[in-house]
């Protein structure tokens, strides 16, 4: 049967702790010549649970020569079920599932993997898959002759490969491109090798760019290591990764001018695909801001999208840890002129439940849990190390929340439906605000405190396919 490619929300997720780990012979690639090497590894996890459905996460990483188109087929041994599906299209008749390649991922080089996601039902129990074949040949161990590669004798990489998709080239290619990207951790296009950020040195004021280690690849801390020994740094500049010019300065004296100061360079030490790479770690009175009403940052009631990585151990109440579209004017210019994640403690209507911290909607004059200022009892608190968070609007009559553990899972929808009364249409300003809120910081603090490690604002409506794949690929990013 055909199955339907939209993913199912789910009230509730549990971890679940199944995972099945095949180191495999037999990849081959359509019309490959019958000396190629072939090898795979498969790494099959059931990612949550939950009364009668499941989500799983398949990795396959490639041991033998490249392959520029792959299926891959497995069947079902209790009667399970795949539902939605993600990052591959996927077909199942009976027990029989058959997994293949989108247009972004169908070339897998040698030692490169790919993974895609899907949602299951089952009944009973539900067992992992004893076997799987790709591109029709049984996985049975090892690389077979002649050999060009070893097959791993630990674990598959769940990282990408250098090269691979980022978050910007996924929302690229379901329509949506980034008009602006910031991270202080790695790469959000597959092809960007440029700055990441700027650190600014106490001990003489001199500055230095901290760049990508490779193409598509992490941050160079060692970089920043070296260049801030035996002296305090403070970040002073995120550089867009677009082409755009979107660069975050800090607000404050030296910066693009306020009352607010840089935040530290190294207060919090990571790793992301194995490497090492610093926050963006705001522990209050420091914010980033850009004018991007000329350079690509929707405005008015067009529609946008975003995400962002930040953390659910670093938060406060104070308002407000924002990423997102502000004012140009850095004042609170009224009803719809901000739409911007929110991610903190903050109960700004009342009524909520727990205590947080909660991915929010910062629309200026308030903080949306959802449709309202009632409680949105389908709000859940995010307190995992690392967090996505996405928003997206389409300016006139819809908005959507959704949440994630940035290291494994999938998005839970918090809202999706109708825009707050008075909120439509959006009157959206332009501007780019991280670490504060709007109306910070020209000569007022900054009281919120949070961290970021990744994000990005799109153009246009991002269908949630989009946003599923954006999240698969943090996940498979590797934040540690």
């Amino acid at each position: 049967m055909r199955l339907t490619h939209h993913p199912r929300h789910r009230a509730a997720l549990i971890a679940a702790a199944t995972t099945l780990t095949l180191t495999t012979a037999g990849l081959t690639a359509t019309q490959l010549p019958a000396s190629a090497a072939t090898g795979c590894a498969v790494s099959y996890t059931v990612s949550s649970s939950w009364s009668g459905g499941f989500g799983a996460n398949v990795s396959v990483t490639n041991l033998g020569d490249p392959v520029s188109n792959w299926r891959l087929t497995w069947s079902f041994g209790a009667g399970q079920t795949v539902t939605q599906f993600w990052n591959a299209t996927i077909t199942q008749t009976g027990a029989a599932v058959t997994a293949a390649n989108v247009s972004y991922n169908g070339t897998i080089p040698t030692g490169g993997s790919t993974s895609f996601g899907f949602n299951g039902s089952w009944t009973g129990s539900n067992p992992a898959p004893t076997s799987f074949a790709l591109n029709g040949t049984t996985c049975t161990g090892g690389v077979s002759t002649p050999p060009t590669t070893t097959p791993p004798t630990s674990t598959p990489p769940t990282t990408p490969p250098p090269g691979g998709d980022g978050p910007c080239d996924i929302y690229a290619a379901g329509g949506t491109p980034c008009v602006a990207a910031h991270s202080t951790t790695r790469a959000l296009f597959r092809a960007y090798s440029g700055r990441l950020y700027q650190v600014r040195r106490a001990s003489d004021n001199t500055t230095r760019d901290i760049s990508t280690l490779s193409p598509g690849g992490p941050a160079n801390a060692a970089a920043q290591d070296s260049f801030c020994a035996n002296t305090t740094c403070v970040i002073t500049w995120i550089y867009d990764q677009t082409t755009r010019g979107n660069n975050l300065g800090y607000q404050g004296a030296g910066g693009i001018g306020g009352a607010v100061q840089p935040a530290v360079a190294n207060r919090e030490a990571i790793t992301v695909g194995g490497a090492k790479a610093y926050s963006l770690f705001i522990p209050g009175n420091s914010s980033y801001w850009r004018d991007g009403h000329l350079t690509g940052v929707p405005t008015g009631s067009a529609p946008e999208g975003m995400y962002m990585v930040t953390s659910g151990t670093h938060v406060n109440s104070g308002c407000c840890f924002d990423y997102g579209n502000s004012e140009t004017t850095r004042r609170a210019d009224g009803a719809g002129a901000m739409d911007a994640i929110y991610f903190g403690t903050s109960c700004w209507f009342g009524g909520c439940s727990g205590s947080g911290p909660w991915v929010q909607a910062d629309l200026e004059w308030g903080l949306y849990p959802g449709g309202s200022q009632t409680w949105n009892p389908n709000q859940r608190a995010f307190t995992s190390k690392f967090v996505t968070a996405t928003l997206k609007n389409n300016g006139t009559s819809r908005f959507a929340i959704k949440g994630s553990n940035a290291q494994s899972g999938n998005l839970y929808t918090l809202y999706d439906g109708s825009l707050p009364p008075g909120y439509s249409p959006m009157k959206k300003q332009g501007a780019i605000i991280l670490g504060s809120g709007g109306d910070c910081c020209i000569d007022n603090k900054n009281q919120s405190v949070g961290t970021f490690y990744e994000g990005a604002m799109v153009a246009g409506y991002p269908s949630d396919a989009t946003e599923n794949a954006v999240q698969a690929n943090v996940v498979a990013a590797g934040y540690r």
